[in-house]
């Protein structure tokens, strides 16, 4: 657990270093800023192919060889990046990383989100706060020595996750099948609407990436439009990401003794909220920080009801962590149009529009699956997560790999989230 939690740190890391970096790779390769910032955009690209590459091979292969793999794709394209001799190059490596990225994403995710029953959305928002933890200390480590010396960064990253492959023992390869899980009928309510589940779980996750991406690229323009000093601006900017990464620490006691359901619609109520007094000059700075702590849990917060509304959908997890990575990607162009048409300081009245969105898709979650959840939390998911506690009280904190195989087992349940910005 705490290796896989260092893992997030690293992704987190990695996402973050290449911004940092742009100044020194636009003197090393003579780079355009559109060419520069190609390196972010082929990592993320590689990220989601590296999602939906792992989700395939997901249950053929055991876990310990996926999150092995991940971590040495990784490790050497952050050291191909590191050395490469042109941007091309760079490029391809960045690529490579990417993949080793998304299946790390992607692997540890679907882990945690089956592996320790009703706790799994707190250990979630654990795990995942970790991830804002290492997206603070990247930039940070490259101010510290320079941009120019990114290779060296880089390949202190490559050699970093290189003991974790050490901690994969402690990761199960398949899972103990649970028994006496009896069938829900609320599953067969699902079953006739489970594409339009699928389809607004998937809106949601795109559209809260791209609030979240769009607050932490247009917050630092919004501010200083308004009148803020570009010192403060960027402060203030990195008081939102910081606040993403304690919401998720704050929310994780919060999430065991209130449903997702109720977690995630207080978060799209607060989001929103916050993005409209972002609109008041004065309140601006403030409320942008509080659209962080709001924006926080939804992203751990949403596979755990996703895989208990969806149990018999085993690419459901795969298809929102990839597509909140597209969410990511898609919301600096689309949001741009909108701002080039209706000016700076509408941005916040914009990100809000786009948060009721997800309010409304919420809303209509938590209807469309009401009956499936409160048939199986009378029944089958409280036995089941009552069966498993009584089995093994000692490994639920130390297997979050422990029930991996478990979405790909028909009907069975999850009492339990899952990454631009994320």
């Amino acid at each position: 657990m705490v290796a896989s939690c260092v893992g997030f740190v690293l992704i987190g890391a990695l996402q973050a270093l290449y911004g940092p970096a742009i100044p020194a790779f636009r003197e090393e390769f003579g780079l355009t800023p559109s060419a520069a910032g190609l390196g972010l955009s082929a990592h993320f690209v590689g990220g989601v192919a590296g999602v939906l590459l792992f989700d395939r091979l997901y249950g053929r292969l055991g876990n310990r060889q996926i999150l092995g793999a991940s971590y040495l794709l990784m490790a050497i394209g952050a050291a191909g990046f590191a050395l490469a001799p042109n941007w091309p190059a760079a490029l391809a490596a960045a690529l490579f990383a990417g993949l080793g990225f998304g299946g790390i994403d992607y692997g540890l995710n679907q882990l945690f989100a089956v592996g320790f029953g009703h706790r799994s959305t707190a250990m979630l928002n654990i795990l995942n706060a970790h991830f804002g933890l290492g997206a603070i200390l990247g930039p940070a480590l490259v101010g510290a020595v320079g941009s120019a010396h990114y290779p060296a960064v880089f390949l202190g990253f490559a050699v970093a996750n290189l003991p974790l492959l050490l901690c994969l023992r402690g990761v199960r390869d398949r899972a103990p099948q649970p028994s006496g899980v009896p069938e829900s009928g609320g599953t067969r309510v699902l079953g006739r609407s489970l594409g339009s589940v699928l389809a607004v779980f998937v809106a949601l996750y795109v559209l809260h990436v791209g609030v979240e991406a769009g607050v932490g690229g247009w917050e630092p323009t919004h501010l200083e439009t308004v009148g803020y000093g570009a010192g403060f601006a960027a402060t203030a900017t990195s008081v939102y990401w910081l606040m993403m990464t304690v919401g998720r620490f704050l929310v994780a006691p919060v999430a065991l003794r209130f449903s997702a359901q109720t977690i995630i619609t207080v978060s799209c109520t607060g989001m929103t909220a916050c993005l409209l007094l972002a609109s008041v000059p004065a309140l601006a700075p403030y409320a942008y920080a509080g659209v962080g702590l709001f924006i926080a849990p939804i992203f751990p917060t949403g596979l755990p009801w996703l895989h208990r509304a969806a149990p018999r959908a085993r690419r459901a997890g795969a298809l929102v962590i990839a597509a909140s990575m597209v969410g990511g990607v898609a919301a600096g162009p689309a949001l741009g149009e909108a701002i080039e048409a209706s000016g700076i300081r509408a941005v916040p009245l914009l990100l809000c529009a786009i948060s009721a969105l997800c309010l409304a898709a919420t809303l209509w979650l938590i209807h469309a699956t009401r009956t499936a959840d409160t048939s199986r939390t009378g029944d089958s998911s409280h036995t089941a997560d009552t069966s498993r506690a009584a089995d093994a009280p000692a490994p639920s904190t130390s297997r979050p790999a422990g029930t991996s195989d478990t979405p790909n087992t028909p009907g069975t349940p999850s009492t339990a989230h899952t990454p631009g910005p994320r």
